[in-house]
């Protein structure tokens, strides 16, 4: 019998199961949306019982078309920071899950700041302070819904990430962990001692009793409870979304980087053993090395990527589908002067300006929808400039090539427009299901699936190499109308 890894991706906006086989080839997809819920202004929410009656939902597609006995392992891999409480005892959430996207902490981050945690918080957790996090809203659901704090300290409330959600209902409540990826985003986990760190717990009022167990992300998580698939299936590998991309990048080594063109975009640069300290506005996380064990990296966040283009097809109703945007931004020569800067809830790094919102800038009497789809996909390009800037000043060095995927990754236009403004070659693989397939790859290596991360190279693909093509002058001209679009928009007058 043929064997495959199966591997869940459970997004921001919707889960999508994929089957792989021994050549990391897709053999089965299923993928399903799931509810947004916004119950005020800044505010962020998903149903968890919705996500996992939704990946039960796809699990049962999935083994339609193929024996649970073929599945080998299961990986897991989220959007990460997005924050689930529940009874130990029901199963049942007590909150709405809070998204990574909701803002309503932000005055909780301020007070933090105010009182001088600023530094405290970042030396221990490579972080800083801001409402993307899951420490504030593991504080705000403690002292908001009625008796969760009560519940926490008696053993009575668990917390996870989406990971550890989908896993306690996978394995019938028998196991309650996640990864060290994902728990390098939830501000209350020290990077260099890759546990929770009781201070910061202390800080924030939380319980050290709802929080899950740890593991390498390479490891056994627990088996399927027989109710799922009528067999024990290991769960074998967890990673944040944007660590599994790293990882399925094959991105193993100090210096490598990638940039997922989802939601949001998100770039990482694998720093090995060496943790650094970013003086320009990122963030310093753990990442996996080729074996699934923990190592450093430096990541910038932009909180609205392809969800621009979400906002052109749902609110401004310019376009019917995302693969509309393509054709549509190469029917104009330009945008005629237009930038959009898409900060709808807020800048992410470098700036994290978390008051800041959306800005349009140069329209004229003859703007039309054209000009304003291809400004959204630039919009994309040159938030990514600012965090590829950052990183190699970081990194004290240039990069030459830029390693994509994520869904928006697909977009000629928009990845030839990257190459331009980056002025380096980017770098499009196979498979644009990187975050899947990381993840699937972490699982298989545990299950000895793989036998080493050796076996990959051969079966991960290059589908284009996208080379810049504009001169010099004119990539300043295009840089020089952002920066100053940008300045707009901040609220803080300080990058």
């Amino acid at each position: 019998m043929e064997k495959y890894i199966l591997a869940i991706d459970a997004g921001t906006t919707g889960i999508t199961i994929l089957l792989f086989d021994h050549n990391a080839k897709i053999v089965k997809r299923t993928y399903s949306e799931f509810n947004q819920v916004y119950p005020r202004p800044g505010w962020v929410e998903h149903d968890p019982t919705e996500i996992w009656s939704t990946t039960q939902k796809l699990l049962r597609e999935i083994v339609e078309h193929v024996d649970p006995k073929s599945i080998a392992g299961i990986g897991i891999t989220n959007q990460r920071e997005t924050t689930v409480a529940w009874n130990r005892l029901t199963s049942a959430p007590i909150y709405n899950a809070i998204v990574w996207q909701c803002k309503r902490t932000s005055k909780k981050c301020e007070e933090l700041i105010l009182n001088g945690y600023s530094d405290k918080f970042q030396s221990k957790t490579g972080l800083i302070i801001d409402s993307y996090f899951s420490g504030t809203k593991i504080n705000w659901i403690l002292n908001n819904i009625t008796n969760a704090y009560d519940m926490a300290k008696s053993g009575d409330l668990a917390f996870g990430t989406i990971d550890t959600w989908i896993i306690w209902n996978l394995t019938n409540r028998k196991s309650h962990v996640t990864d060290h990826t994902n728990a390098s985003r939830t501000l209350i986990y020290n990077i260099d001692d890759k546990n929770w760190d009781t201070e910061l717990l202390d800080i924030l009022d939380i319980p050290i009793q709802m929080l899950p167990k740890i593991q390498n992300s390479s490891s056994n998580f627990g088996l399927t409870s027989k109710s799922i698939f009528g067999v024990e299936i290991p769960i074998s590998g967890v990673a944040g979304d944007q660590q599994s991309a790293l990882y399925g990048q094959l991105a193993f080594d100090s210096g490598m980087a990638k940039c997922t063109y989802g939601t949001g975009c998100f770039m990482l640069t694998n720093t090995g053993e060496s943790r650094i300290n970013s003086q320009n506005g990122l963030l310093t996380t753990i990442a996996c090395d080729a074996w699934g064990n923990p190592v450093y990296s430096i990541e910038g966040s932009v909180f609205i990527g392809g969800a621009v283009i979400q906002w052109l097809r749902d609110e401004l109703k310019l376009i019917n589908s995302a693969h509309e945007t393509d054709q549509i931004a190469q029917s104009v020569d330009s945008t005629n002067g237009v930038y959009i800067v898409p900060a709808f809830t807020g800048l992410g790094a470098p700036y994290w300006d978390m008051n800041s919102r959306g800005t349009i800038s140069g329209i004229t009497r003859g703007t039309n929808s054209a000009h304003l789809v291809r400004a959204s996909l630039e919009s994309i390009a040159y938030q990514v400039y600012d965090l590829f800037t950052a990183v190699q000043l970081d990194m004290g060095s240039q990069s030459s090539i830029l390693q994509v995927d994520g869904g928006a990754s697909q977009n000629d236009f928009l990845m030839q427009f990257q190459a331009d403004i980056l002025n380096i070659e980017i770098s499009r693989p196979d498979s644009i299901e990187t975050t899947a397939l990381g993840v699937a790859l972490l699982a298989g290596l545990s299950v000895k699936f793989w036998t080493s991360p050796d076996d990959f190279k051969s079966i991960i693909k290059i589908n284009k190499l996208f080379v810049p093509s504009i001169s010099s002058r004119k990539r300043s001209s295009l840089l020089a109308g952002w920066e100053e679009t940008i300045a707009k928009t901040l609220t803080r007058k300080n990058k």
